[in-house]
């Protein structure tokens, strides 16, 4: 039988610090241990028709994943808003880290309130009986990539009011017309093309659904290589390789706005089975980027090598973090229709980032600049 534990914070260890604090940001502070208690099932509240959920009301909800990146700023907001919170994680991080801008007092009252389902999501029989047993209002899927992982999740709640997806817009058919609407065409064999098969199941299945498709998303404990890329070669003051012209337009989207726009679509009738496209309000090229992160952070205008690709074998190494091409999407559709709109501005939104985290000399991945010597060491640049 699954067990539902709370997480309780342990004191503050002031030698182990993750983030220190800032003034930019409602999220400053370090990271904590925790502990777990066992903690009674509450009953499940009473639930109505799918489109009756509403996010002034408190739910139920359970987050698949949430330790990490995007569950981590989503959570603390459905907090807030007084919803009871589960995490379904394998329990491999902690559940639970404090975060900047966090006092004592908020993070140990946050973290009392957050409960915690251990488990695999590939094992099918776990899920379902464990789903069954506990019973959840609205489900935010963050870490889901197969549309097979959703079947027990839907079958363990057949009274699920709102399935909540994070998709991404990764699933459009690369077009020569831009930006990417959320009624273009898809590509069913992108390398996202489990969760565009996640979308259509979820539509077959029923259910009120709703997807999110993030483009690029940056901001404070990111885990994939977007800003600290740059910012690395910034702090080494090291030259900043970009294939081809540069000029290549791209788009990203702060992660608290990506939590804040998840927040709009909970119990919204209007996001009913609807797909939405979020990410940041301008687009940037490549170069524009470099020097986005430089200004942010406090750098001098950076050195741009311009290079052709296919004149280099990297292996398995990626040289760049972006996809070499024109990548953007319209979010004109949940300003209209959710009233989202993002809060952050680029280059603010990447001085959040780094005055949070890479500032603080906090990085998920260590310098790597063996692919930058290769372009360096030959003359196969562009001019």
């Amino acid at each position: 039988m699954a067990r539902l534990v709370a997480v309780q914070p342990q004191q503050r260890n002031p030698s182990f610090s993750l983030l220190p604090p800032s003034s930019l940001s409602d999220f400053n502070g370090t990271k904590l241990l925790h502990s777990q208690l066992q903690c009674k099932r509450r009953a499940s509240q009473p639930r109505g028709r799918a489109l009756q959920v509403s996010a002034s009301s408190a739910k139920k909800i359970l987050i698949m994943g949430g330790t990490r990146f995007i569950g981590i700023f989503l959570s603390r907001l459905l907090v807030k808003e007084g919803h009871q919170v589960t995490l379904f994680t394998r329990g491999k991080a902690p559940i639970t880290q404090q975060l900047p801008g966090e006092s004592d007092a908020d993070y140990t009252d946050f973290a009392s309130k957050i409960l915690h389902l251990k488990g695999d999501r590939k094992d099918y029989d776990f899920v379902k009986s464990s789903l069954s047993a506990e019973g959840y209002d609205v489900v935010y899927d963050i870490n889901g990539r197969e549309a097979e992982e959703v079947v027990p999740i839907i079958e363990g709640l057949p009274k699920l009011e709102q399935y909540i997806y994070c998709s991404s817009a990764g699933v459009y058919l690369k077009s020569d017309q831009l930006p990417h609407f959320e009624t273009d065409a898809v590509d069913p064999k992108s390398r996202h093309k489990g969760k565009l098969e996640t979308e259509n199941l979820l539509e077959s299945k029923g259910v009120n659904w709703t997807s999110i498709r993030p483009v690029y998303i940056y901001g404070p404990l990111n885990y994939n290589p977007v800003e600290e890329w740059f910012f690395h070669r910034l702090k080494a003051g090291r030259p900043i390789p970009v294939p081809n012209s540069g000029i290549q337009i791209t788009q990203l989207g702060h992660v608290k706005d990506l939590a804040t726009a998840f927040i709009k679509v909970l119990g919204n009738e209007k996001a009913s089975k609807q797909v939405f496209n979020i990410s940041g309000d301008k687009y940037v090229t490549f170069d524009g980027l470099a020097k986005a992160c430089a200004n942010a952070a406090g750098f001098p205008e950076p050195e741009i090598i311009h290079y052709n690709p296919k004149e280099f074998d990297f292996g398995k190494k990626k040289a760049f973090p972006f996809r070499d091409q024109h990548f953007f999407a319209s979010i004109d559709k949940a300003k209209s229709v959710l009233g989202w709109k993002p809060e952050y501005g680029l280059v603010e939104g990447l001085a959040d980032s780094y005055n949070l985290d890479f500032g603080r000399g906090t990085f998920r991945k260590a310098a790597d600049f063996s692919t930058d010597d290769i372009i360096l060491g030959k003359s196969l640049v562009l001019t």
